[in-house]
């Protein structure tokens, strides 16, 4: 091999690998990936949401640091022929925020969305994380109840049940209650940073020494230092902090909390919620309710969502709203690792067939098709045995090959 055509086979070989953090899906994971996306979206659209597509890529405004969503140095940019900042969207509510706002300006009852589509999130590469992910989600516009709430948390649960998942828990917080405790404590805003690190890795041992080190009530250290215990009995929890914070944001806050509690009850899902007083939320537009669901084996989340009710109003609409969204990712791997995929294959009927029986193959095939049949069709070389076919249905894990003869129709 000359040196030329091994410097283009290496670069070909080079050309085989997807870049870091994105992948290809095909084969059975494929078909169960579509299948389980369709399983989904029978359950969004049977709450009453309708679907919206929204673009791939929108100005860098939209997702700005400003509005609560990624990092700027997280986000993959590009530039249009007018000099534009674009980005791929990390994150797709804001684009149903900017979508509300522009074609439901005048619009005073819920809005209800539905979508599926990917983000895209520029993480490092040593973190190993997928930078290309789908999500499925729904959006709840105009409506600051706290029937909403409840309904968003059990659309979560039903999904995931509808999945095939069995054993998992919704974590479930509010943005307002930690803010509530922060302004109250009087924090500095390097204090406040270092706080929200400690809690968001569960370093309470950390916390203690941060509030040991500023001039905070002895009452409110007690709440902040109790918050990894403040996680059954809510009833009794809420009698704890409400004697020793005064804040009105952490009242409202255990008041909210408390009202889905008591519809989540109703819907029947109970079993499947924790109330997490130290739960911080992902996004800075979240201003209520937030919640994550987790299962066994997955250290990621599976779905997430909360109240942002903020959002809407950065586009030039005043309104509530809530959403949640699943990482079909995550799901998909979940149900992989706790083996809740049946045993399948792709299946479909391979029919083979000789030249010269093409118009009696093209019937019988047009036949299967109408019975709901796959059927894929396959002109039989002259140099190759019945074997070698009989092994390529296999590969493909066909569930039939049947060969057109011109006496009958045989199944090999």
């Amino acid at each position: 091999m000359s040196q030329e055509e091994y410097k283009f086979s290496e670069n070909a070989k080079e050309l085989l690998h997807t870049p870091g953090g994105v992948r290809d899906i095909y084969g059975i994971e494929c078909a169960r990936r579509l299948r389980l996306e369709e399983q989904l979206h029978v359950a969004l659209r049977s709450y009453g949401f309708r679907d919206i597509k929204t673009p791939t890529f929108e100005y860098f405004d939209v997702f700005s640091r400003e509005r609560g969503t990624v990092q700027s140095s997280n986000l993959f940019k590009f530039f249009d022929r007018g000099n534009n900042t674009l980005v791929l969207r990390p994150d797709i509510t804001p684009s149903i925020a900017r979508c509300v706002a522009k074609y439901y300006r005048e619009e005073k009852e819920q809005i209800r969305f539905c979508y599926t589509g990917s983000t895209f999130v520029n993480t490092p590469p040593y973190k190993g994380k997928l930078q290309e992910v789908t999500q499925l989600g729904a959006e709840l516009v105009n409506d600051d109840s706290s029937d909403a709430d409840a309904e968003m948390v059990a659309l979560t649960i039903e999904c995931l049940l509808q999945s095939g998942l069995k054993e998992f828990q919704l974590e479930v917080g509010h943005a307002g209650f930690l803010q509530g405790l922060i302004e109250e404590a009087g924090l500095e805003p390097q204090e406040i940073t270092r706080l929200h690190e400690l809690i968001e890795s569960k370093n309470f041992f950390g916390v203690e020494e941060l509030l040991d080190s500023v001039t905070i009530s002895r009452e409110l250290k007690e709440v902040f230092l109790a918050l990894p215990h403040l996680l059954e009995d809510f009833a009794g929890n809420m009698d704890f902090v409400q004697k020793r914070a005064k804040s009105a944001k952490v009242h409202k806050a255990l008041d909210r909390l408390q009202k889905l509690e008591e519809i989540i009850r109703l819907y029947g899902f109970e079993q499947y919620i924790t109330i997490d007083l130290s739960m911080l939320s992902n996004y800075s537009y979240y201003t209520g309710i937030i919640f994550r669901a987790y299962t066994y084996g997955n250290g990621e989340a599976l779905a997430s969502g909360g109240r942002y009710d903020g959002l809407v109003g950065q586009f030039g609409k005043e309104a509530s709203a809530i959403g949640m969204g699943i990482v079909l990712d995550q799901l998909m791997l979940a149900l992989e690792r706790q083996g809740l995929f049946e045993q399948e294959k792709l299946g479909g009927i391979l029919l083979l067939y000789p030249r010269q029986l093409r118009q009696k193959a093209l019937q019988e095939a047009a036949r299967l098709r109408k019975e709901g049949k796959v059927v894929q069709m396959l002109r039989k070389s002259s140099r190759a045995g019945l074997d070698q076919y009989q092994e390529y249905a296999k590969r493909i894990e066909a569930e039939q090959l049947l060969y057109v003869t011109q006496q009958d129709i045989q199944e090999l």
